[in-house]
């Protein structure tokens, strides 16, 4: 089916991970009092502007893709689908998902919104992907947009709450990033695409993941100390973070089979940022009370 073809190439799975991202930001904004016309059109048109750039990065990434086990049966690669309809198809949803953003939600939303998009279209699709280790680390910046979107949305600024929300997701990104590039090792090196795995070693991005995964360990408790969140959400975040790290050191063990190792640290950093955007999302609190109650 066409319609099929026009779906696929704007990477669904992506879209709805970042659906859950952004709700998780929204509803923690919102603390009970949800607005649904403004959550509806916060994550239309979030949707819309991850799906163009997903679009747009399916155009720049045709030729890397053909060499690649996992992306040579894309429909750019495979002809289903020309690369002139691909980017039209690209800027309609783009065009649609910022005046969304624009006429429903707030400044501060569609600025974090554009942000990301140049991010990853601009800076890392056209350049540091493919020319810089330090890709995976300016690409986690789009990665942690929406979740920030989704708050702004509702609060309108960006304060100390956004600013914690968009370091967690930033540094979340970091070893789920890593640990794909590892168990996608051959696939990264075919194409010539220079992840840290693929540059300085498998150990190197071993040590990268275990000292990234302690740092968005304290960064989830910087909701709780803050007062955002309520003791739900740290009790989680506690057991999530200290279960992805145990993870994550196990592949210093003898023998470990590095591939098998990488996609379980993977798997499981999708059930953590998963499970803290659910808990930030039900066990959301006054700022001003949390303050007063850790005084008490």
């Amino acid at each position: 089916m066409k319609l099929k073809r026009y779906l696929l190439v704007t990477k669904p799975g992506i879209i709805f991970g970042n659906l859950i991202s952004v709700a998780g930001g929204f509803l923690l904004a919102s603390r009970g009092r949800i607005d649904f016309a403004l959550f509806l059109a916060t994550v239309l048109g979030l949707s819309l502007v991850v799906a163009s750039g997903c679009a747009i990065n399916n155009c720049i990434d045709r030729d890397i893709d053909r060499k690649m086990q996992r992306t040579r049966n894309r429909v750019l690669v495979t002809g289903a689908i020309s690369v002139r309809a691909a980017f039209a198809h690209g800027v309609v949803l783009g065009i649609a998902g910022f005046w969304i953003l624009g006429y429903w939600t707030t400044p501060v939303a569609v600025a974090f919104a554009a942000f990301g998009y140049v991010v990853y279209v601009g800076l890392y699709s056209l350049y540091m992907k493919r020319h810089s280790v330090y890709g995976t680390l300016v690409g986690s910046l789009s990665g942690a947009v929406p979740p920030v979107v989704g708050y702004c949305a509702v609060k309108g600024s960006f304060d100390m709450g956004a600013a914690i929300l968009l370091l967690m997701f930033s540094l979340w990104q970091m070893p789920h990033s890593y640990a794909i590039a590892i168990f996608r090792f051959s696939d990264y090196q075919a194409a010539g695409i220079p992840v840290l795995p693929v540059v300085k070693g498998v150990t190197a991005a071993k040590r990268q993941i275990v000292l990234y995964i302690v740092a968005f360990a304290a960064a989830t408790l910087m909701l709780g100390l803050s007062g955002y969140v309520g003791y739900g959400y740290l009790a989680v975040a506690g057991a999530t973070s200290l279960w992805w790290l145990r993870m994550a050191l196990s592949g210093y063990r003898s023998a470990v089979d590095d591939r098998a190792w990488a996609r379980q640290v993977f798997v499981f950093s999708i059930v953590t940022i998963t499970a803290l955007s659910v808990m930030m999302a039900l066990d959301f609190q006054s700022p001003a009370a949390g303050f007063v109650a850790a005084r008490l």
